[in-house]
């Protein structure tokens, strides 16, 4: 009998996850999160956690699939990435904040995002606002999406870490793309969800004020689209094109536009390279 074909990714290549380890570290300490779970398949690690938020379960679940296979990204995109190729992660908040000062929760997450994979993998990135981890290149690793339900919001995270070039649109890379080396998600893993618990508990603090929290120059610190020329594809189906000059309070991008100023809760934005 012949041997059948094996995977091309081998378990040292695209290792799983160890949920007891990863759940023991991440709640030891008694901060934010209250469970980690791993999950070999789901559908959307996000619409999981929506209901999960609709049945009144308190704030701290992280909820992390091997595999997801109907994701979602910002105005409802289809999102894939093969088994245990990325971190596609979810958590489940509650921030005692003004309603308008939830647009800062992604933004919150990205930096966290950016701080983690810098931490363990040494590669640089900023952040396209409102949702997207950016490499060097301007090629896209993360997506980040929040969605309100009631008084919880749900954060979801798809990081590109061992995906391949084949694998990937042409407008995206991964970390082992950027390193040349297999790289460890668990690590990466733990320093995002603990770098979110610090700043998240700081921003509450602060009743959601991105200012004395520090959350709004950290963010700007990191972001690649404040002083950009930017077009921007609105919801309604038409286009702006301007100056990205600043994120307001809220967490708005500020653009002027020849007609005037304008401030945009939503939009898909791409930068405009000057020759």
């Amino acid at each position: 009998m012949p041997d059948e074909p094996s995977p091309r990714w081998s378990d040292l290549e695209r290792p799983p996850l160890d949920q007891a380890a990863l759940s023991t570290a991440l709640t030891r300490d008694g901060g934010l999160w209250r469970s980690l779970e791993v999950v070999p398949e789901i559908g959307s690690t996000n619409a999981a956690l929506v209901a999960r938020a609709a049945a009144d379960e308190p704030e701290g679940l992280v909820l992390v699939a091997e595999h997801q296979v109907a994701g979602r990204g910002r105005l409802d995109r289809v999102w894939t990435s093969p088994p245990r190729a990325g971190l596609t992660v979810s958590f489940l908040l509650r921030p005692d904040v003004p309603a308008a000062r939830r647009g800062w929760l992604p933004l919150l997450a990205g930096v966290a995002l950016g701080e983690a994979v810098g931490e363990v993998t040494g590669v640089r990135a900023s952040l396209k606002w409102p949702n997207d981890l950016l490499a060097v290149d301007g090629r896209k690793l993360a997506g980040i999406l929040a969605e309100s339900t009631g008084n919880a919001v749900v954060v979801g995270v798809g990081l590109n870490v061992s995906t391949t070039a084949d694998e990937l649109p042409e407008t995206g890379t991964s970390l082992s793309r950027i390193t040349g080396a297999t790289v460890d998600r668990g690590p990466v893993l733990l320093a995002f969800l603990r770098a979110v618990d610090r700043r998240y508990r700081r921003w509450t603090a602060a009743v959601g004020d991105p200012v004395s929290s520090g959350l709004a120059q950290d963010y700007l610190s990191w972001s690649s689209t404040v002083g950009t020329d930017v077009v921007v594809s609105l919801p309604d189906g038409s286009t702006l094109e301007g100056t990205a000059r600043a994120v307001d309070w809220d967490g708005r991008l500020v653009v002027a536009t020849p007609e005037g100023q304008v401030e945009l809760a939503s939009g898909d934005v791409r930068h405009v390279r000057r020759v």
